[in-house]
């Protein structure tokens, strides 16, 4: 397994600095007690395992599960269930998704005994039997470059992006808005002199907008408020996956917005030994503080310029790929500040960027 992970911490650095060095011996953890059933990738694994974790003893009735134990019923009784197949892809993606729950539980309770500050995004690669897993929990943002071609690995989760689930969690708990604020969204602030008029709104049933009379409880803060980099759950937080932030509440309050944060990442999974793969073909990996001031388009063609002009042999070639991706973000220090090439600012959030190489070779190294 080769494995690679971006934690970009708020709040301070405890969260991130914990997930660095722990999440990815959870997952090893995780893979190895499955370790006999991932050899075999065209063979599902059982649905039960003994209590031993062992598969079935080979001449089990399939579907049944076996623990030194009797079973229910005659044991030709016809089976009136279906039985799904799994594959092991989704066993790997299972593990690194209970992985990440187990990564947060671990620092909420860590952070009774130790000053773990703060919550972090969390992205990680993992490559495992000629497959790349890619698990995001926050806005950064992974691509493959494959052929000079853009494949996202990855979504960004956003108050904006994830507004129809934080929506739904209000509307089924308004207990966690604490009496300040709604989980309806308006176009702006609504003022108490256009009570009973009708204003434009949408909540989590909707992707489009429609009027509605306003009410005297639509006059709290809204749940989500902003738009683009500037949207905020609870005015508080930007991002609405990652690990920690269980201490965050919303300012001079009792409200805890970890309810609203979910630490469950999306795995996307890319097949490697399906695809030739040059020295410039590579997986790109950074924090918001590079795709903020850029796009996946700029970012491909940045690396496979910057990639053609070095030598294939150059164990230097992908980390100065990626530091020449952190300086185009950054800018040039001018009057202005940070400018870019266009003369717009350049990022001013901290970056962290990742270029790995795709091809069998020097994913080997």
């Amino acid at each position: 397994m080769h494995y690679w992970g971006v934690f970009d911490g708020h709040a301070g650095s405890g969260a991130a600095l914990m997930a660095s060095k722990v999440l990815h011996r959870i997952i090893r953890d995780r893979l190895c007690d499955v370790a006999h059933l991932l050899e075999n990738q065209n063979s599902p694994p059982p649905i039960c395992l003994a209590k031993n974790g062992s598969p079935f003893q080979a001449e089990a009735k399939k579907g049944a599960c076996l623990d030194g134990e009797d079973q229910d019923g005659p044991p030709d009784e016809p089976r009136f269930h279906m039985e799904k197949d799994i594959s092991v892809e989704s066993l790997v993606m299972g593990i690194i998704e209970t992985a990440f729950k187990q990564m947060d539980d671990l620092i909420e309770k860590e952070k009774e005994s130790y000053s773990i500050s703060g919550g972090c995004c969390a992205l990680i690669a993992i490559h495992l039997m000629g497959k790349l897993y890619v698990a995001n929990a926050g806005d950064s943002r992974a691509i493959i470059v494959h052929n000079n071609e853009v494949i996202p690995m990855s979504n960004e989760f956003t108050p904006e992006s994830e507004r129809q689930r934080l929506q739904y969690l209000g509307f089924l708990k308004p207990e966690l808005l604490g009496n300040e604020f709604t989980h309806i969204e308006f176009p702006r602030r609504i003022q108490h002199k256009e009570l009973g008029k009708k204003m434009l709104y949408r909540d989590h049933t909707m992707t489009g907008w429609a009027y509605k009379t306003i009410i005297e409880d639509d006059l709290k803060f809204p749940l989500i408020y902003g738009e683009g980099k500037k949207a905020r759950v609870m005015a508080t937080i930007g991002v609405t996956r990652g690990l920690g932030d269980h201490d965050l509440k919303v300012y001079n309050s009792n409200i805890h917005i970890k309810p609203f944060l979910s630490c469950c990442p999306e795995v996307k999974v890319y097949n490697i030994s399906e695809h030739k793969h040059g020295p410039n073909d590579v997986l790109v990996m950074g924090s918001d503080g590079l795709w903020d001031v850029t796009t996946d388009r700029d970012v491909a063609d940045a690396v496979s310029t910057f990639l053609s002009g070095r030598e294939p042999n150059d164990p230097m070639r992908y980390t100065l790929a990626a530091q020449d991706l952190l300086m185009r973000s950054r800018g040039v220090l001018k009057e202005r500040g940070w400018r870019l090439p266009n003369e717009r600012l350049g990022s001013g959030d901290d970056i962290t960027s990742f270029v790995i190489p795709l091809a069998g070779a020097e994913l080997e190294t």
